[in-house]
């Protein structure tokens, strides 16, 4: 990953630790109404990918316990994970492109809610996203990828060679050569490996994205309703495609791209097509980017515009991150695809304890709060979820008390400790295992392994009935609370 020049060492805090009642009397532990549906309080687990399901997608033990646990810590939400909403291979990822997932996925919602006691409520983010190969390896492209237009030829000066001549010239040439006469297209599938993006037209299956994905969407959230979800998170963040769409480098000449109204179009279809098939009555908002933190990219004027457009068309929550783009990602190794938090908009969406003068902690809280006051000011009363470092009691309510969110979302802190919130509330904030900011669980899912915490995957691996990771070396979900008080109630205000 990226980091910065700088190398400030910061350690997370416990910060006051609240009794029992300023616990219960705080605004993190009040409840709030997103739209037709109302959180006990304002503890939010936003969407991880823990590379827990199979090839198929599909919801298997490991991905009920993983849930589960994170339930038993009673949070006020848990987003599910980026789930996909096409029926195409894509990995250990969940799927939701298919009625047959439904069953599966109600087994998911079922267990979440036995496990909270029914105080948690369970959302799923909807995701679509575009085809990204590989890094190849230079004779692999140059024989069987890459297409030897007549403007190669002639930059190449290979007019008159035959095909397999020319291939093998091209191969020839070497790093220098091919950065002169490779289009920067060619280039960067060459050193990066290919990948589709939302401007290209000349395919016919990204021209007609806006034709398909309303209803893509609209048909996974209607699963996800069938599932027993409580709502559905419209996935527009990152490296993805509705992100994608939203970003200044959507250049599309059809209507959807170029200007902020063109961008933004889209974006507002799928939800539109979401809430025409779910109605009025169930729970969706969407995640989009703050900033994308691209030179050149969706900065916060763009996203405060956004973010009163979503507001003003009925979004019943907005929840926001940061960074996380290929448009700046690590070239990978040959025989790996680039991952796009490997670059400084990586870093910006999960910073590290050795970091700049701003440090990992709230590092998306200014720009969030920026939104907030936008879709204020536009007199919308949308929730705003805001994430990026949250780990203390402390800190999550002086955020609410300041007015820049209306949730706060905890992902590498409910990692580390699933039950940080539940301690909190009953007075037990000393109990609190807080995340370090190591991004040990980040190195993991860059490699696409089963995501855990270090401070707690090799703890107690012969517990009976603890699942393992593939390797055998660490458990896949962390510790109970031992010390846990004999009755668990929230005791939340209603």
């Amino acid at each position: 990953m990226w980091k910065p020049a700088e190398r400030i060492r910061f350690e997370p805090s416990s910060g006051r630790i609240p009794s029992t009642e300023e616990a219960r009397a705080s605004q993190l532990f009040s409840p709030v109404q997103l739209g037709p549906l109302k959180l006990e309080h304002r503890t939010w687990v936003p969407a991880m990918v823990p590379w827990r399901s199979n090839e198929d997608g599909e919801v298997n033990e490991d991905v009920i316990q993983w849930y589960a646990r994170f339930a038993r810590g009673k949070p006020g939400a848990i987003v599910i994970e980026a789930t996909g909403i096409r029926d195409v291979p894509s990995g250990p990822l969940l799927r939701i492109g298919d009625d047959r997932y439904i069953g599966g996925l109600q087994r998911l919602t079922r267990a979440v809610n036995e496990a909270s006691g029914g105080h948690t409520r369970l959302l799923i983010q909807i995701i679509d996203f575009l085809r990204i190969r590989r890094r190849p390896e230079p004779r692999t492209f140059f024989e069987r990828h890459l297409a030897l237009t007549p403007q190669l030829l002639e930059r190449a000066g290979l007019q008159g060679a035959s095909e397999a001549q020319a291939r093998e010239a091209l191969l020839g040439l070497g790093v220098e050569g091919w950065s002169r006469v490779l289009d920067p297209r060619d280039l960067q599938s060459l050193q990066y490996g290919a990948r589709e993006s939302v401007n290209d037209l000349h395919l016919a299956h990204i021209r007609s994205l806006p034709q398909e994905l309303p209803g893509l969407f609209a048909q996974a959230a209607r699963r996800a309703r069938d599932s027993g979800f409580d709502g559905v998170e419209l996935h527009y963040a990152h490296a993805y495609t509705m992100a994608s769409f939203l970003s200044t480098t959507n250049q599309r000449t059809d209507g959807y791209g170029g200007s902020r109204e063109a961008r933004v179009r889209l974006p507002l279809e799928v939800y539109q097509a979401v809430r025409a098939e779910v109605g009025s009555d169930y729970a969706v908002g969407c995640r989009f980017l703050a900033e994308e933190c691209i030179e050149g990219g969706t900065a916060v004027d763009d996203s405060t515009w956004y973010g009163v457009q979503f507001a003003i068309a009925g979004m019943d929550f907005l929840s926001t991150s940061r960074g996380g783009k290929f448009d700046d990602a690590k070239q990978p190794s040959v025989g790996q695809a680039a991952y796009p938090y490997t670059g400084r908009s990586g870093y910006e969406c999960m910073p590290q304890y050795l970091s700049d003068q701003r440090g990992p902690f709230g590092r998306n809280r200014a720009a969030t709060a920026s939104i907030r006051r936008a879709i204020r000011e536009a007199g919308c009363t949308t929730p705003v979820v805001c994430t990026g470092g949250v780990h203390n009691f402390e800190f999550a309510e002086a955020m609410l008390a300041a007015g820049d969110c209306d949730v706060v979302g905890t992902a590498r802190q409910s990692l580390a400790d699933p039950d940080w919130a539940l301690k909190t509330l009953l007075g037990r904030a000393d109990a609190v295992r807080l995340c370090e900011y190591t991004n040990y669980c980040e190195g993991l899912d860059q490699k696409h392994k089963q995501v855990t915490c270090q401070l707690w995957d090799r703890e107690a691996l012969d517990e009976p009935g603890i699942r393992l990771s593939h390797d055998g070396k660490r458990r896949l979900v962390a510790p109970e609370w031992k010390d846990a008080p004999a009755s668990l109630g929230t005791g939340s205000s209603q």
